[in-house]
């Protein structure tokens, strides 16, 4: 059986599907159900992972987990929730999973765990972690997440770690951020762009690397999954032409997005729908995001990141199916 934490999540739900269409057995853990759950052929499990026993009670039976389940944050930690999920959160759920004798631990973790500020190059698995105190919280929690979870694997923990880049495709219920992004460019919210660009890998193609390193990835290792390096504009073109609607013209320059980015979470948004799209924590990381390196995992695991616009034809395809419009 597999056991998907964070279950009703972007990733998770197009994780289950894929595993269900295998014919495995699943187990969804998450901390209430999402519309990504519905419909599906599944065992449900509600669990905080800041609670041990009920962890230990989510995997009794187990053979693989994937752990997936994370707080992301662009706005800071005010609550501590980024830290006590990303960081204790995998500490409950490695110790768990060992007591429990499950065979495999994948840990879906970021690339942002590592400190792309430092290099303007190219960024494989060897660089360097997020561990300077001036990187963002959520950076610096997901690389302290895996050095706990390594910590598990000295004392005989199996564990595989994957780091996709930002995720994009169908089955976005939230919707995410980049969904939002993209609804609201479908919609002509979205007045501006930012000058700034990021990998964008899709979200199946992500799920497909979790359930190949269940197999065939070694323990202990760290695997980069990555798509294509393009800026918003680029992105915004391509949606454009699936779309029909034309991208917006204005193109905010960094510095400037820079400075306003207090003004827009005051704000509260650049589009209609609730979160800010930019603070200064997205914006750092488009504006540093290097080249990324994914050769590993094409190699050890069969990573081949489909073209962006096949990924954007099949959102806006499924966005239309589910009434988003």
């Amino acid at each position: 059986m597999a056991v998907v934490t964070g279950a009703g999540g972007h990733l998770g739900g197009n994780l289950i599907r894929a595993l269900l269409a295998e014919g495995q057995k699943v187990r969804a853990v998450d901390l209430r159900w999402t519309r990504a759950l519905d419909g599906l052929d599944l065992d449900w499990c509600p669990v905080d992972l800041r609670e041990p026993a009920s962890i230990r009670d989510a995997l009794a039976g187990a053979d693989v987990v994937y752990h997936l389940a994370a707080v992301i944050s662009i706005t800071g930690d005010p609550e501590g929730r980024v830290w006590s999920t990303n960081v204790g959160g995998v500490v409950n759920l490695a110790e768990a999973a060992l007591e429990c004798g499950v065979r495999r631990v994948v840990h879906c973790s970021s690339v942002h765990a590592f400190d792309i500020e430092l290099y303007g190059g190219s960024l494989d698995e060897s660089r360097p972690r997020s561990v300077r105190a001036r990187l963002p919280v959520y950076d610096r929690s997901k690389a302290a997440g895996e050095s706990e979870l390594r910590a598990w694997i000295e004392k005989g923990l199996d564990a595989v770690i994957l780091n996709p880049t930002a995720l994009i495709g169908p089955y976005d219920f939230e919707p995410s951020r980049m969904g939002r992004f993209f609804l609201a460019l479908w919609r002509r919210d979205l007045r501006a762009l930012v000058d700034g660009a990021f990998d964008w890998v899709d979200v199946r193609d992500v799920a497909t690397a979790l359930m190949a390193a269940a197999s065939g990835g070694r323990s202990g290792e760290s695997y980069l999954v990555a798509g294509h390096r393009l800026s918003l504009r680029e992105l915004a073109q391509i949606a454009a032409h699936v779309t029909g609607v034309e991208a917006p013209p204005l193109v905010v320059p960094m510095a400037v997005a820079q400075l306003g980015a207090w003004l827009l979470s005051a704000r509260g948004r650049w589009v209609s729908e609730s979160a800010p799209l930019f603070t200064s924590e997205s914006l750092h990381a488009l504006r540093n995001c290097p080249h990324i390196v994914s050769r590993k995992a094409e190699l050890e695991l069969g990573h081949r990141p489909r073209p962006p616009e096949a990924t954007l034809t099949d959102l806006y395809r499924w966005f239309e199916q589910a009434g988003y419009r």
